[in-house]
């Protein structure tokens, strides 16, 4: 049977500001994270409330930037509204980067009162010793980060990782899939693992970039910049952003439409048999729309 948990006030939440945009700026962010998690279940509520299910633990992946913070941030502000019935597992992954400031998030965590774990692993000599220099670190650096986290939520009994990508993300895995992978995908906001055993959650994928970026400078966050990744220029996905950055500047709102079409696929409309059966279309089938498709 579950256990009735009591979660107190975070000392996070002490300090928020106080102005009307601010309010607004976090029930936005509290609202579309909520939205997300229901449209897209990741979190049985009735498993939970009727105890058919335990109360899940979640492992919220801390890296030192904006995005992860206010993860962890609206996770929490929904937690303590009774509105999240999970157990959260701050974690930060100590890539070895040379100037790591190794103290910033523990005194932070310990000081807003959330259970952490920090895990220490020189990723950082690897991939800076098999890649060349002139190349791209993230998918190599993805791959060994993403290994060590399913092994943490493994040993700490967790169900699921939990990342901090946002809209803008998505877009820009989507464009970068269609310009340079040739094919429709975006970043899913639930993913099981190829052992079926974590989930892999990202519950800000209705948050703006920016909404982010603003909280993060309201609550005075102390972020930790990558070295890494951040030190190399024309990466294809800073080419991608600035390509929305400029269609937005042009047509405002062009983001949030390019979200909406993610979640309104017409699969008679794309060119893949695999995922609508052209060969099997015949007379008497309900018929396509041809509603905005030119002839």
């Amino acid at each position: 049977m579950n256990q009735i948990v009591d979660i107190s006030r975070p000392s996070l939440f002490e300090n928020f500001p106080d102005s009307v945009s601010f309010k607004k700026l976090r029930k936005r962010l509290v609202r579309q994270t909520q939205d997300v998690i229901d449209t897209f279940g990741l979190l049985d509520r009735y498993a939970v409330k009727t105890g058919k299910a335990n109360r899940p633990k979640w492992l919220v992946c801390l890296s030192g930037g904006k995005d992860s913070y206010g993860l962890l941030a609206v996770l929490l502000d929904l937690q303590w509204q009774g509105a999240l019935p999970v157990d959260l597992l701050a974690c930060n992954l100590d890539q070895g980067q040379p100037g790591f400031p190794k103290h910033i998030l523990p005194e932070w965590l310990e000081n807003i009162g959330v259970p952490y774990r920090i895990e220490s692993q020189d990723t950082y000599s690897i991939v800076t010793e098999k890649v060349p220099a002139n190349k791209t670190y993230c998918a190599l650096c993805s791959r060994l980060r993403r290994g060590i986290l399913y092994r943490i939520a493994r040993e700490e009994g967790c169900d699921a990782i939990v990342l901090g990508h946002h809209r803008d993300d998505a877009l820009e895995t989507f464009m970068m899939n269609l310009i340079h992978g040739g094919r429709l995908a975006a970043m899913p906001p639930k993913l099981l693992n190829d052992e079926g055993d974590v989930f892999v959650l990202r519950p800000l994928m209705g948050c703006s970039e920016a909404d982010l970026q603003k909280f993060s400078e309201a609550m005075k966050f102390p972020i930790i910049p990558c070295n890494l990744c951040g030190s190399q220029d024309g990466l294809q996905r800073q080419a991608m952003k600035k390509m929305l950055d400029n269609w937005e500047s042009r047509k405002p709102g062009t983001r949030q439409v390019m979200a909406k079409a993610l979640t309104t696929i017409r699969p008679s409309h794309l060119h893949d048999p695999r995922v609508f059966d052209f060969l099997g279309l015949k007379p008497g089938d309900p018929g396509q729309s041809e509603d905005g498709v030119p002839f």
